[in-house]
C-alpha cells in the first residue's frame, strides 16, 4: 500500500494541561499509546488505520491482531506499538453512523473511554486519538468531536492521563477547538 507522506502544521492547541489537538500524522507522535479506529475484526483497512498499520508493520501487527480475533463495537484491545514510537496501540471499535438512533452516542463514548482505560492499565500516560467514526463510518464530525471531548474529560476528572487529538485539516482542528471551548 502506497501512502502519501505529508507535512503538517503541528500547531497545538492546549485546552488545559490534559488535553491537546496537534494538527500532525498519529503515527509519528512521541505517546505511550495511538488509538487506531479500528473495524471490529481488526484488519487492516484504509485511512488512519491504514496509516496505523503501514507505519507500525503490517504483518507483525496483522498478526497481533489475528490472535486477538476481533473487537465488538464500543471497545478497545490492545497490542505492542511494534515500529512506532508509541508503546501501544490501543484498537477502538466506534460505530457506524446509523442516522443517531442506535446507541452510536453511547458506543462512541464506550470506545474512547474503554482506550483511555486499557491505557492506564498498561502504565501509559499519554495518549493519542483520531477521531473515531468520522471518517468512512460517517459520524457527524462535530457530534464526534463533543463525544471525544466529554468522554475524555469525564475520564481525566479521575484518572490523569495526557490526551492529544491528532487531525489533519484545519477544518477538523478549528472544529475541535470551538467544540472544547464550548463545553
Amino acid at each position: 500500500m502506497f501512502i502519501e507522506k505529508q507535512t503538517y502544521n503541528t500547531a497545538v492547541i492546549e485546552m488545559n494541561d490534559s488535553i491537546k489537538i496537534k494538527q500532525t500524522d498519529i503515527t509519528e507522535l512521541d505517546v505511550d499509546a495511538v488509538v487506531n479506529a479500528a473495524n471490529r475484526g481488526l484488519h487492516e483497512g484504509s485511512g488512519v488505520c491504514g496509516a496505523i498499520f503501514d507505519a507500525a508493520g503490517s504483518a507483525e501487527l496483522g498478526e497481533a491482531c489475528s490472535k486477538i480475533g476481533g473487537c465488538p463495537t464500543g471497545s478497545a484491545v490492545i497490542t505492542p506499538g511494534f515500529n512506532l514510537k508509541a508503546k501501544y496501540i490501543i484498537h477502538a471499535v466506534g460505530p457506524i453512523w446509523n442516522g443517531g438512533d442506535e446507541g452510536e452516542e453511547e458506543l462512541l463514548y464506550g470506545a474512547y473511554a474503554q482506550s483511555l482505560k486499557l491505557a492506564v492499565e498498561n502504565g501509559c500516560e499519554s495518549i493519542a486519538f483520531p477521531l473515531i467514526s468520522s471518517g468512512i463510518y460517517g459520524y457527524p464530525k462535530e457530534e464526534a468531536w463533543k463525544i471525544a471531548v466529554r468522554a475524555c474529560r469525564d475520564f481525566i476528572k479521575e484518572e490523569p492521563i495526557e490526551i492529544t487529538f491528532a487531525v489533519l485539516s484545519d477544518r477538523s482542528k478549528i472544529m475541535g477547538e470551538e467544540i472544547i471551548s464550548s463545553l
